[in-house]
């Protein structure tokens, strides 16, 4: 989302085409533990269970929730404006995108954003080492990079540079740029088709999705969608992506073989889509409706709104689901994530975070 105006809310790859980039790594120093979390010595009672992280934008902080207890273990200072996040398969590393550009609130006219400086230092994807919950290096991620996916070999990261308009390619090991990639215009979601081949970029100016190929980088398609499309969430079948549109206030269902819209779906009045998910099963997709405050339910066999659950709180953004089918979702100016129960569809209770908590995700504990 540009300048946040709507107020927050792993292969090889070919140089053909491209323009082919170097950069350094940077590094990060966390400070101190907060009084009251779990110390990283005691990270080993986590292990075999579940942990959910939360980036907060505006204290630049990761929270660590347990699954478990829905309690906070702890709060890593990782860098300015976190935003998107995705962790490991192992659950060993959490990585975060951060970004040195300004935080301009809806309320602030464009022109006035425009002055403010952004700190091109401050870019970079932050790797945490989840049992030592320190940043333990900063690889770049281009400029003003919001979210990203990993390859499936984990060795690449694939990040959206909205202020650029393209995509960025990353070496994880070497910490080098491998690519740049134009894509549609204030890219924001991304998201790693399940065949690990493809990898898909929202536009949100461009009111479209771009596929990329995974391995040469190479632009498959273009796809119209609606306007504004914020998130994109994959069948686990890999047949059908979803799509959010927050201007539309609908989800686009796309043939992901086809690369073609087959239906569109109206959520309630007043939803703002951004975040979705879809269930373990495939049967249900979830998606937090941001300045609508609430999460809608769709049953993905009729692709029909099934329910609207109420009280999530001010503009839930990030949404993810744990193995057990429990929903969090990151709201914002609530300055908390909100536990769904999915099977009464209630909400179980509201967590605290850091400031302006935007994203999250659900990983294995190491």
């Amino acid at each position: 989302m540009s300048n946040d105006r709507n107020f927050p809310a792993m292969t090889r790859t070919g140089p053909v085409g491209f323009l082919l980039l170097a950069a350094a790594c940077g590094g990060g120093e966390p400070g101190a533990r907060p009084a009251g979390e779990t110390p990283a010595s005691e990270a080993g009672s986590q292990r075999g269970r579940e942990l959910a992280y939360v980036t907060n934008e505006g204290s630049g902080e990761l929270t660590v929730i347990d699954v478990a207890s829905d309690s906070v273990i702890s709060s890593i200072p990782v860098g300015t404006r976190p935003r998107g996040l995705r962790v490991s398969e192992d659950g060993k590393t959490v990585y975060v995108a951060l970004s040195g550009s300004p935080r301009c609130p809806p309320t602030m006219p464009d022109e006035e954003c425009e002055k403010l400086e952004a700190d091109k230092s401050k870019d970079g994807i932050g790797v945490v080492d989840v049992a030592t919950r320190k940043v333990t290096r900063v690889l770049p991620g281009g400029s003003d990079p919001e979210t990203f996916d990993i390859s499936r070999d984990g060795t690449r990261l694939f990040v959206s540079n909205e202020d650029a308009h393209v995509a960025t390619i990353v070496d994880i090991q070497s910490g080098k740029i491998l690519a740049t990639v134009p894509v549609g215009r204030e890219p924001e979601g991304v998201e790693l088709h399940p065949s690990g081949g493809t990898v898909w970029v929202t536009g949100e100016t461009d009111h479209n999705v771009t596929v990329l190929d995974t391995d040469s980088g190479r632009v498959i398609s273009k796809i119209p969608v609606g306007k504004r499309p914020r998130d994109l969430a994959f069948s686990p079948d890999g047949a059908r992506a979803y799509v959010t549109s927050e201007i539309d206030g609908t989800v686009a269902v796309v043939d992901a073989k086809g690369y073609k819209v087959t239906n569109t779906i109206k959520l309630p009045a007043g939803s703002k889509p951004m975040g979705v998910e879809f269930s373990a099963d495939g049967s249900r997709a979830y998606v937090a409706n941001g300045r609508g405050g609430t999460v809608s339910v769709i049953d993905t066999r009729s692709d029909s709104v099934i329910a609207t659950i109420a009280d999530i709180g001010t503009r839930p953004w990030g949404i993810a689901l744990t193995s057990g089918g429990k929903l969090y979702t990151a709201n914002g100016p609530s300055g908390n994530v909100t536990v769904v129960d999915t099977e009464k569809l209630v909400v179980l209770e509201k967590i605290p975070t850091g400031e302006l908590p935007w994203g999250v995700v659900v990983g294995q504990a190491p």
